[in-house]
Parts: C-alpha cells; structure tokens; sequence
C-alpha cells in the first residue's frame, strides 16, 4: 500500500466528520495529488449509484460519493464497501461491495463485523495502492469501548491504513475539551498514537477566548489543537444523515426587497425518508424557502409538495395516512398545487402498491394515494443505474416550464410501475424511449433521482442560479486554508502515523 492516509475521527456523531472529510479530498487534490476517499461501513439511506463488480452498478453512500468528486476520482464501490440501509428501527439491509447480501442482514450484529471487515480491508488496500493520499471517514466515535471489539470501521481501519488520524469535536454542543480528552484517553495507547490532531468545529465567537484550553488540552495528551472551525452553515454540502429536523430554510417572506416572489417548497419527512440530499440545492438557492413537512400544517401556502424517496415505501405511506398528510396533500392537488413524487414518493401517488413476494412488507398490496392513475410491483431485483433523460415537448399546468429539457441522474429502485389509464401522460422519458415520469392535471411523479442538482432543471424551475459542486469544494478547501495551522496538512503526509506495533 504506497498511499498515505489521513483519517477523520469524531467524538460523536454529527461532530462534522463527513464535510471535513470533503474538504480534505479537494484540499490534497489541489496539492495535485491523487486522493480518493474511504469509509468502511457507512450507515445512511442517502445513497448513490456507482461503478461496481464485474461491470454491474452497485451503491455507496451519498458523502462518499461526494468526497470522490472532491477528490477529483471517479466514485466506486472501494470507497464504501459496506452500506447499511435502515429499513425499521431493528433491521437494517446489509450492502456489501455495492450489492445487496439478504444472507449478511439476519447475522448478529458483532458477529457480522468479522464477515464484513474483509471486504472493507481489500477496497482499502486495492484504493491505497491505486493512489497517492486515502482520506478516510471514521463512523460515530471511536472510543465507544462497549462496540471497540467488533469495531473495525474507526481504529482497526486506522492501524490498517497506519493512518494520521483528525478528532473533530463539535464545540458548539459544549464540553468540548471534555469530549477529546475522553475520547483520547479512552482508546489503547497504540491507538491514541495515531491521533496527530484535534480540531475544534462549529465555533462562534472570539478563539482568542478558548485559550489557555488548547495548550492545557495539548500538555494532557501531546496531540496539538490544529484548527478552530468557525460555524458555517451555508457550506452547500449535504449532512450525510439528513437534515429534516432543521427549521426551515430560506426567507420566510412572500417576496424578497426587490419583488421577487419566494417559491415555498414542502418536502415529506417521513421516517425512512430516503436520497434527501439531492435537495441540498433547493436549500441553497436564493429564493426559496424550504421546509421538511411532518403535519398537515407545515404543508400551509406551499407551492410545491415533494414526497421524496423512502427506504420503506409502504412504512412511509401507513405514517403519511396516520399524520393527515394523505388528506393534506389531495387538497393541494384539488387546488391545483403543484405535486411531485420521486423514486418512493412516485409510488406513493399511484392507485395501489403490490407485494406478493413480501419485498417491502408483509402485505400483499396497499392502497396508494390515488392523485396518479399508475400502479407499482415490487420486484426481489432492485434496478441500479445512472440514467440520461428528457422531458417531453408541450408540458401543461404546474410543470410546463420542464417542457423539452435534458437532464441526468440515477434510479435505485424495487419498484417496477406503470399507467393504468391515459389520465396518466408519460412526460420523461430514458433514451430508449422507457418512461420514467408521469403526469396527471399539477401532479406528476419520476422514477429520476438527481433532478434539482441537474443546471437545466434548475434554470427552467427557478431561473436563477445556484452554486454548482465544483465551487462547493473549493469553497471547502479554502475554508481549510484559511483555519488549518500553517503546513498542517502536508505534515500529515511526511511520515508513517505510528511505527508502534500492534496486535
């Protein structure tokens, strides 16, 4: 293995592991090294579709895929070999090497760590030998000392990699200095010897202030304070996990100084809410004001009503109906507001879900919404690809703006659908002619992932422009810059982490 690897370690989850990691791999790759990213295991239903074995597609999680582009690589399925899809609050589905393995879900959970860390130690070695700098991503803490046994997504990834390892805390939550010392001291001094670093993240206020706590927390552990991170919220990258528990962005006027109106967006929060982050571009735009939607109120002068993707579609549609939602949203499409359904939420809007072979639930069909005259089958198969797409000519109503526009994204579906009657019009169509969206008076639904971070989408819904991902990653990577000690992150490169043996 002849890269060096620099990992980031958190002391807890959400500590800031996922964006740091980003800007890592665009930081280095600016140095004009060749970087790809790495996380062992990843925990997300935010998930991306890739090159995977044997030329067959497979998935990673979504900040992988990210961080790949960061880097400047093409993302595969090295770059996260193992993804766990939570389908219930006790059952996940077990992803390995970006395929499905139903035969991994039903594994204890500390016995599964054995059957899984080969599979994550043969994509590291095959990235590391294929690249000058590994910039990996570690999972939660790395000190939870009940799990640090069958852990090997955090310090056995490390000793792995002989990593220069980064913990991130995030300060804003408090007990900071606490949280790293803990977490230091409570790894095996073999292991505590890879640790090269702490950074303090989602500061606000005068870092003068933190003083004498760096040196103190230095002088306990010989690790050094590296960077304080002020907080930034608008960095334009999506939260690996999600963010529907966020108020609601943008402006909370109907018009801005200038006239402007603000387009009001609704997004479903549902429990196994799904691929979100390909909302991250809504939230960022000017003029629009989001907001994630769990009560029939929150959907109160929207414009729009997304019901986006679910890893549990039929779960997600009993919540919908329990909530009022289901109500809630049939008025707005009787208005004639505008409705869109994607991947999940497109099955959702149709007459009925079938499931004879018991792939989602154990029902053998459930009633859909009914606001689109199209059905759906789950099929054992689960489709995979990256997918190029156009919208038919002369769209009416809500979505008319979308009418001859070219786009791209991806589909990761069970779900096979299709109309029922003509009340169902195909209005996007795959370059083989297969429909993957329909529509049907202000609602419509598609099969396409990716939509608003695709340019011609965006200028045909919204008309102005938002921040594209390669000027998201230099904004990362110059945010480092500006906050990272003077030759920091080149020191982390200069030698072997550790030289310590190991067991």
């Amino acid at each position: 293995m002849s890269a060096r690897a620099v990992m980031v370690l958190g002391t807890t989850s959400g500590a800031g592991k996922s964006w740091l990691t980003t800007a890592l791999c665009r930081w280095y790759a600016r140095q004009g090294l060749k970087v790809a990213p790495f996380k062992a295991q990843n925990m997300s239903n935010n998930a991306r579709v890739v090159p995977g074995l044997q030329g067959r597609m497979g998935e990673i999680g979504s900040a992988q895929y990210f961080q790949a582009l960061a880097a400047g690589a093409r993302p595969d399925v090295r770059m996260n070999p193992v993804l766990l899809k939570p389908e219930k609050d006790t059952a996940s589905q077990v992803v390995v090497m970006g395929e499905v393995r139903s035969d991994l879900q039903s594994v204890p959970w500390r016995e599964r760590s054995e059957h899984l860390w080969p599979y994550a130690q043969a994509g590291l070695r095959a990235l590391m030998a294929d690249h000058d700098v590994v910039v990996i991503e570690g999972a939660g803490s790395p000190a939870e000392i009940n799990l640090h046994s069958s852990d090997y997504v955090n310090m056995r990834t490390a000793l792995e990699a002989q990593a220069a390892c980064l913990l991130v805390t995030d300060i804003d939550r408090g007990g900071a200095f606490a949280h790293l010392f803990g977490t230091h001291q409570l790894l095996p001094a073999h292991e505590r010897a890879l640790i090269k670093g702490f950074v303090l993240n989602r500061f606000r206020g005068d870092a003068s202030l933190l003083a004498p706590g760096p040196q103190q927390l230095q002088d306990l552990t010989g690790v050094p304070t590296m960077a304080v991170l002020p907080m930034w919220r608008g960095h334009g990258l999506p939260e690996e996990d999600g963010v529907f528990d966020d108020a609601a962005t943008g402006p909370s006027a109907r018009f801005d100084a200038q006239g402007q109106r603000i387009l009001r967006v609704a997004v479903l929060a549902y429990p196994r809410i799904s691929n979100l982050d390909e909302f991250q571009p809504l939230r960022s735009a000017a003029h629009v004001r989001l907001v994630w939607a769990r009560q029939a109120s929150d959907l109160e002068g929207a414009d729009w009503v997304v019901l986006p993707g679910s890893k549990y579609t039929t779960s997600d549609l009993a919540w919908l109906r329990a909530q009022g939602l289901d109500r809630a949203i049939a008025a707005h499409a009787q208005k004639g507001g505008a409705v869109l359904g994607i991947c999940g939420g497109l099955q959702m809007l149709g007459q009925y879900l079938a499931d004879p072979d018991g792939v989602e639930s154990e029902a053998a069909q459930v009633p859909g919404l009914g606001l689109l005259d199209v059905q759906t089958r789950f099929d054992a198969d689960k489709l995979l690809r990256d997918t190029s797409a156009q919208f038919v000519p002369h769209m009416q109503g809500a979505w008319s703006s979308l009418s001859g526009v070219s786009t791209s994204g991806y589909e990761i579906h069970h779900g096979r659908t299709q109309a029922v009657s003509a009340q169902a019009q195909p209005v996007l169509l795959d370059a083989n002619g297969q429909v993957l969206g329909w529509q049907q008076g202000s609602v419509i639904g598609l099969y396409l992932h990716g939509l608003f971070e695709s340019e011609p989408v965006l200028r045909a819904l919204l008309g102005g422009q938002v921040p594209v991902l390669s000027q998201v990653f230099e904004g990362l990577a110059d945010y480092l810059d500006q906050h990272f000690e003077p030759g920091a992150l080149m020191a982390l490169l200069a030698q072997p982490a550790s030289s310590s043996s190991h067991p």
